[in-house]
């Protein structure tokens, strides 16, 4: 079994989650993230004796230049994630998510086996229905950086697979709170409102579990999904803004405000085709409405000072 798993970003919000089904699964896994928001979202699974860690920068040549090569897999899911946290520090953004990636893929050799967290940010402004085969637009810097990246992967010779993510809620040991279901939900239980615009736009969603789950997916069939590009999520995740503020109001009691003012960089509006993934044998498991419930339980405790952004 080639068990040796570099987790990068697995401090993060989706790597809290990964890293527990990995090890179950009997993986060792070394983590390298910057902790930035410190060892806790790691405490509860920090006593695996498969489990190593590692304070490191994925923009730090030497350290992964020791570190790549003794590892077959590496799942990597460091980035700065979403066009806010972008925005806010561009240099950052940019060495962090297109340089760090070629440090790694500079490193690899072609026995190791590498799967990539992408966005479906990358596609800009669709119209109609998204597809792998649909051509990347991306309008905001993340989105380029993260097109930046599928081109250096798939100009190299290493083993790969792309994963292009839905918008991602639900819980997680390193919870955010920018992601848009999440925020609703917070807005809505402690500020009873949700400020709404341009609610008529569609997005895909997925569950955090699940956006964890398809990592040990794709390992488990690593050869014929080699070298391929898919969207992760679920037809029956499609939803316009103000539906999912609709269903989160048969749970909580607030004010929608509709807004005139307000826009998405991305131009997120479309639907995603997710039939490649379901055909090589994977569905996304959590219901919206399993989802909300779940952040309600979680966000109803939750006081925070200080909101868990990215930015």
């Amino acid at each position: 079994m080639d068990n040796k798993v570099l987790l990068t970003g697995g401090a993060g919000y989706i790597g809290t989650l990964l890293a527990p089904m990995l090890l179950e699964q009997g993986y060792h896994v070394t983590i390298v993230d910057n902790f930035l928001y410190g060892a806790q979202p790691v405490l509860g699974f920090s006593m695996h004796p498969n489990l190593t860690l590692i304070k490191g920068d994925v923009r730090d040549e030497v350290m992964m230049g020791k570190l790549v090569p003794k590892h077959d897999w590496v799942l990597h899911l460091a980035a700065i994630v979403g066009y806010p946290a972008c925005a806010a520090d561009p240099f950052r953004a940019s060495t962090t998510n297109v340089d760090g990636t070629r440090n790694i893929l500079q490193a690899m050799s072609a026995s190791q086996r590498f799967i990539f967290a992408s966005t479906g940010s990358t596609y800009g402004k669709v119209n109609g229905i998204a597809t792998e085969e649909t051509p990347i637009e991306p309008l905001t810097l993340y989105g380029k950086n993260k097109r930046d990246c599928e081109s250096i992967i798939r100009d190299s010779k290493i083993p790969h697979v792309i994963l292009r993510f839905a918008t991602v809620f639900g819980s997680s040991p390193r919870l955010r709170l920018d992601l848009l279901i999440n925020d609703f939900i917070y807005q809505a239980i402690h500020n009873k409102q949700i400020v709404l615009f341009e609610g008529h736009f569609r997005r895909t969603f997925l569950h955090s579990s699940d956006a964890a789950g398809v990592y040990p997916f794709a390992m488990q069939n690593f050869e014929k999904m080699n070298r391929h590009v898919y969207n992760v999520g679920d037809e029956a995740m499609n939803f316009t803004k103000k539906q999912v503020a609709q269903q989160i109001k048969k749970y909580i009691n607030y004010y929608l405000h509709e807004a005139d003012v307000g826009t998405d960089p991305d131009q997120r509006d479309y639907e995603v085709d997710y039939s490649k993934l379901r055909n090589a044998g994977f569905r996304a498991k959590v219901t919206l409405d399993e989802g909300i419930r779940e952040l309600i339980k979680v966000l109803s405790v939750l006081t925070v000072q200080h909101p868990l952004r990215n930015a």
